[in-house]
């Protein structure tokens, strides 16, 4: 079977045969071309959407901040500020590729500052919780 895989820009295309794959051929991938002047107009909103992505909350709670393992959509959140938890406690619960995982407490301590809430989404090493 042949497939064609496109990968950090490039077009890569693959034979497998029976456990085995050969490289085929290899190029650029190239976007599909439009008018002029129906390529100028996204180009002068792309830098206006940019400012609306959501930004990080800032840590403001005194403590150590439990970061996100893996991008991901939060799912449940079972803290509040204020409370104390003890270490293992499931403090989020994030979906990431389909799955769903249970980020847990550190460390005993009690909550200074939840920076996520349900349905909102995390990047990589993002600040989900704060424990004092």
């Amino acid at each position: 079977m042949k497939y064609k895989i496109t990968l950090n820009g490039r077009t890569y295309e693959v034979e497998v045969e029976a456990g085995k794959a050969m490289l085929l051929d290899e190029y650029e991938a190239i976007a599909p071309t439009a008018p002029a002047a129906a390529a100028a107009a996204p180009a002068a909103a792309a830098p206006a959407a940019a400012p609306a992505a959501p930004a990080a909350p800032a840590v403001t709670g005194a403590g150590d901040a439990v970061n996100a393992p893996m991008p991901g959509t939060i799912l449940k959140v079972n803290i509040q500020n204020g409370q104390a938890v003890k270490e293992g406690d499931v403090l989020v619960v994030l979906e990431a590729m389909k799955m769903e995982n249970e980020i847990l407490a550190p460390k005993n301590g009690t909550v200074t500052q939840v920076l996520v809430s349900k349905g909102s989404t995390v990047d990589t090493g993002a600040p989900m919780v704060v424990i004092g």
